[in-house]
């Protein structure tokens, strides 16, 4: 059987005729990207409601964001290999299923176990948009390919801007279960729209899904995120979080020499250790802490009271309002994106994404008094974001072969998600060591934020340096070289 010819549809299965499809596949898995990101981010403004809502403690009530936090990180890497392995489609609309009986479980109950449960299934949609970069590279003709990716990458950060102001408004003027119905909503037509709208790629690779490899990762990262995300209330020199820095060790060990030694690996090291895939993976590492300093610190300081000298004392519904323009710069700066990559390459892009990032949070050291110099700063930041984060995949795309793609993708995915956990630890850990009483509470002062901003820019030319640094990216056109080919086919026949 040919490989590269059409999978045929499932007996039953009612899909979109194929001119139609072509038209649909681009926005809807653009929505299907956004409504991930909104998922993620709607539990935001209620957290500090949630112990009085359910009964239950503070510390409890943070393992809804930490576990959507793990499962995502865990799930990325084994979903975009199972998508290149058994099929993108089907791999797709089963975690945006996932993430929907995930929020029918929250708007059903009130119990913090089944809460945190539902979230960290809910977690299974990080793997959305590498499998969806990876559908259109292999549905979409060279010409559209650029700008369709560019504009799945900005979908996180659009997404991201929109649900924070709704879920805002929703939890305000509504019941807080309300809410996760209306997502559950929206969860079911994503799934229903890709399922008839998405052609199924006939792109795959064969051979046996590395079990043991995705138990050993999934062990790793978790011991390793557990330890960041929970150091500092932990403490981070306490006997729990010093055992999971040094389990991750010993079975990050153990797992790189057992994937060097399997035939077909959950990863490709020798892929991942070429220049080309390998710096990409540190570009998106460093992006992913640089971009996530902006939206933890903005929402913290537009909220703080205004008798700490600096705060402006907003609510929920207008700090999410404040971040909107940045969701919007995110969708109106992703076609320029992939302009500039086809005339420059993307590495130029990145680099350049990272450096509008870094000037960004120059603006917020000049001045995070005023409203309008904040959200201007923010929305250079989210300028900048767009940038760099449109060009990874892009630089993915040209340094692997088609049937690694989804899962190559995801380690990126992955790397963009340890960057913002460290992210958050590290801008907790400075806050907490620079604040100030008001009215007896402890509030950061404006010297720690301004800190936390001189961090992140510092972090966002580290990015520059190393986007700069990864060797030449093949053709304008969104193809990878000959060579680059050739090399990818060799990876796959030495492991």
């Amino acid at each position: 059987m040919d490989p590269s010819a059409p999978i045929p549809e499932p007996p039953g299965t009612l899909a979109a005729p194929p001119r139609l499809r072509e038209r649909l596949t681009i926005p809807v898995l653009a929505s299907g990207g956004i409504l991930m990101a909104v998922m993620q981010t709607v539990v935001v403004p209620l957290l500090p409601d949630l112990p009085r809502l359910t009964g239950s403690s503070p510390a409890a009530v943070s393992w809804m964001v930490t576990a959507t936090l793990l499962s995502g990180a865990v799930l990325t890497p084994v979903l975009g290999r199972a998508g290149d392995m058994y099929g993108k489609r089907r791999v797709l609309t089963s975690a945006l299923a996932l993430m929907t009986v995930g929020s029918v479980l929250c708007a059903l109950s009130s119990d913090i176990t089944v809460l945190i449960t539902a979230r960290a299934l809910q977690g299974a949609a990080a793997s959305v948009v590498p499998l969806s970069i990876s559908i259109l590279r292999d549905e979409l003709p060279p010409q559209r390919r650029g700008s369709a990716v560019a504009l799945m990458s900005s979908t996180v950060g659009i997404g991201a801007a929109l649900g924070l102001p709704l879920a805002a408004l929703v939890v305000q003027y509504a019941d807080w279960h309300t809410m996760f119905w209306l997502t559950s909503a929206l969860g079911l037509l994503g799934v229903a729209a890709t399922w008839w709208a998405v052609g199924e790629s006939p792109v795959r690779e064969a051979g046996r899904f590395d079990v043991v490899g995705a138990l050993g990762l999934a062990v790793a990262l978790v011991a390793l995120l557990l330890a960041v995300s929970q150091g500092g209330q932990w403490g981070w020199t306490s006997p729990a979080v010093l055992g999971l820095f040094a389990a991750f060790a010993v079975v990050v060990a153990l797992w790189w020499r057992q994937q060097l030694r399997t035939a077909r690996p959950l990863v490709d090291l020798r892929l991942v250790t070429r220049p080309r895939v390998g710096l990409s993976h540190v570009a998106a590492l460093l992006t992913g802490f640089a971009f996530y300093a902006n939206s933890l610190v903005t929402a913290q300081l537009v909220q703080a009271p205004e008798a700490s000298g600096y705060g402006l004392g907003l609510s929920i519904v207008a700090t999410g309002l404040c971040l909107l323009p940045g969701g919007v710069t995110m969708l109106l700066f992703s076609p320029l994106s992939a302009r500039i990559s086809a005339r420059r390459g993307p590495r130029i892009t990145l680099a350049l994404g990272a450096a509008v990032i870094a000037c960004g949070y120059a603006l917020r050291i000049a001045d995070s008094r005023d409203l309008w110099m904040i959200i201007l700063g923010a929305t250079v930041v989210a300028t900048g974001t767009t940038l760099a984060y449109s060009a990874l995949p892009t630089l993915i795309l040209r340094a692997v072969p088609a049937a690694q793609t989804a899962s190559a993708n995801g380690v990126n995915v992955l790397m963009r998600t340890i960057g913002q956990a460290v992210s958050s630890a590290a801008v907790a850990a400075v806050l907490v060591h620079h604040t100030s009483l008001v009215g007896g509470l402890p509030v950061p002062t404006l010297h720690g934020y301004l800190m936390a901003f001189a961090m992140a820019g510092a972090v966002a030319l580290a990015a520059c340096a190393a986007a700069l640094t990864i060797p030449g990216d093949g053709t304008p056109d969104g193809t990878p070289r000959a060579e680059g080919a050739t090399l990818g086919t060799r990876a796959l026949e030495e492991a």
